[in-house]
C-alpha cells in the first residue's frame, strides 16, 4: 500500500511539472491553409482569437486578474471564466456536441483557465480545418439544460461565441493597460506573430 501511494504521488508530481512546462498553443498564428474552404476560414478566425488571447493573458499578475474598472462590472478573473466557457462552445460546435448548462468554472485557477481556453481553441481549430461548406452547415450550436435542448445553426457561432470571445479578449488587453501591465508591444495581430 505504501509503495502504491508513493508511486501515485510521484506520478502526480511529474504530471503537474509536465503541465507547468507544457508549451501552450498560439504563441503565433500557424501558417495559413492553401485553400479557402469554409472550414479553413473558421479555423483562421479561431487561430486569430487564440493568438490574441495568448498575448492578452501572457504575464498577467494577481492585481491584473483582480482588476475591474468599476464595482458593477466583471473583473478580469470573471472575464477569463466567461472566455473559457466561450472556448468550450467553440470546440463543442466543431464536435457537434452539446453545451451543458449551467456551467461553473469558478474552481479553476488562472493557469487552468488560460491553458484550457488555449487548448480548446487549438482542438477547435484542428477540427474546423478543411471542412467544406456542406460540412460546416451540418454543425450546430447546441445547449442542454434541465429545461431541455435547443439547437441553433452554425451562423450563431460566428456572430455569437467567436465574436464575443474577440470582444472580451480586447477587454483584457484594455484592463491590463489600465492596471499598469500593458500587453507586450511586439504583438502584431495583422501578421500573427510578434515583431522582432
Amino acid at each position: 500500500m505504501k509503495t502504491l501511494l508513493i508511486t501515485l504521488f510521484i506520478t502526480a508530481t511529474l504530471a503537474a511539472q509536465n503541465n507547468e512546462t507544457m508549451e501552450l498553443p498560439f504563441e503565433e498564428i500557424p501558417a495559413a491553409q492553401e485553400q479557402y474552404t469554409s472550414g479553413n476560414m473558421v479555423k483562421r478566425m479561431v487561430d486569430g482569437l487564440g493568438y490574441r488571447y495568448y498575448w492578452a493573458t501572457e504575464g498577467l499578475r494577481p492585481e491584473d486578474i483582480d482588476f475591474s474598472p468599476s464595482a458593477d462590472s466583471r473583473n478580469v478573473r470573471q472575464t477569463l471564466e466567461h472566455l473559457f466557457g466561450l472556448s468550450d462552445m467553440i470546440v463543442n460546435a466543431a464536435k457537434n456536441a452539446p453545451n451543458i448548462r449551467p456551467a461553473d468554472y469558478t474552481g479553476m485557477s488562472f493557469e487552468e483557465l488560460r491553458a484550457g481556453t488555449l487548448q480548446n481553441l487549438k482542438v477547435a481549430s484542428d477540427l474546423y480545418q478543411g471542412k467544406s461548406a456542406e460540412e460546416i452547415s451540418m454543425l450546430e450550436v447546441i445547449f442542454e439544460s434541465q429545461g431541455g435542448r435547443r439547437a441553433f445553426p452554425f451562423w450563431q457561432m460566428l456572430n455569437g461565441p467567436i465574436a464575443d470571445a474577440l470582444y472580451h479578449t480586447g477587454q483584457i488587453v484594455s484592463y491590463r493597460r489600465v492596471s499598469g501591465n500593458p500587453m507586450n508591444s511586439k504583438v502584431n495581430v495583422f501578421m500573427g506573430r510578434n515583431n522582432d
